[in-house]
């Protein structure tokens, strides 16, 4: 073992953690009984599915907040992280922390959740530990200084949980258990896979469209459905800045079609995204070229 593998960061088990996963499954699967049951808490457990996995994970912590791939009006800004509040993936200073480690990191020692140490390491079971550094709170605001400091995301960090309790006592005040129950749990259990997907399928499963070195990210599109536009992730890896990760045609991306309403009403702005561009080294070879097919160019979408 080289000195570049060995990690310089120690794992504990934390048992918290694993009462949480598994106080979430196990109140989701109170949705086969019928007293727990209604169409209407079904209609929710969808409504909020988007809301806080597409537009709050998806469009608010990855594309804006990590990434800086547009800009929005400060209220709208807070409206789309608190929506990932609402997800309960973590606060916007820890989830972005450690997914800005991840890019710096992909696939290596210095990933949370490398694909490098299995499907289910990268998938969940790096969430049952704590990382003496990847959770560490000085490393987290280190890699989170354009906003850290900032009192509403600090606060919706510091209370994400607390903000979860209430909104499940708003649920139950409104529709009684069948809404607790498909509103949190049920959503919670779809949003987290689907999210949690990312890390693992879409690094072992589908194609790549741009070779990276000591990266695995793929394009799967099957997650790229189920993930709101985030199964395309070879293309997020190459362009990370891009607002838009499906890139062809056919590489359904859900989370963009909602910036792209925000673009027309005027709410979006500076969108960043990457464009295919037929790369002139694999048509100057032959047909069995190991040139890439494409290669892409980062532009500002004009409104």
């Amino acid at each position: 073992m080289t000195t570049k593998s060995i990690p310089n960061y120690s794992l504990k088990f934390n048992p918290i953690a694993l009462t949480h996963f598994i106080l979430i499954h196990g109140m989701a699967l109170f949705a086969f009984f019928p007293f727990a049951f209604s169409w209407s808490a079904v209609a929710l457990m969808f409504f909020m599915y988007w809301l806080t996995a597409s537009i709050g994970i998806c469009l608010g912590y990855h594309r804006y907040l990590t990434h800086r791939g547009f800009t929005l009006p400060k209220w709208l800004a807070y409206f789309v992280v608190f929506c990932g509040t609402l997800a309960c993936q973590n606060g916007p200073i820890k989830w972005v922390g450690q997914h800005r480690m991840h890019h710096a990191g992909s696939d290596t020692i210095e990933d949370p959740h490398s694909a490098e140490k299995g499907f289910w390491w990268s998938h969940f079971t790096w969430m049952l530990f704590t990382h003496s550094k990847f959770d560490d709170k000085k490393i987290l605001n280190d890699y989170t200084k354009d906003f850290s400091t900032d009192k509403v995301y600090k606060f919706m960090d510091n209370y994400f949980i607390i903000i979860q309790i209430v909104f499940g006592l708003m649920l139950y005040a409104i529709g009684g258990f069948p809404w607790v129950v498909w509103g949190i749990f049920v959503r919670l259990v779809v949003a987290y896979h689907s999210t949690w997907l990312v890390n693992s399928a879409a690094h072992t499963f589908g194609y790549v469209t741009f070779p990276l070195k000591d990266d695995l990210a793929t394009n799967c599109w099957w997650v790229g459905l189920l993930a709101w536009g985030e199964g395309w992730h070879n293309n997020h890896h190459a362009f990370p800045k891009s607002a838009r990760h499906g890139l062809r045609p056919w590489e359904i991306d859900m989370t963009w079609w909602a910036l792209s309403l925000l673009e027309k009403l005027g709410l979006a702005k500076d969108i960043k995204v990457a464009k295919l561009i037929p790369n002139p080294a694999h048509e100057a070879e032959a047909s069995d070229s190991t040139e890439p097919a494409f290669i892409g160019k980062m532009v500002i979408q004009e409104a």
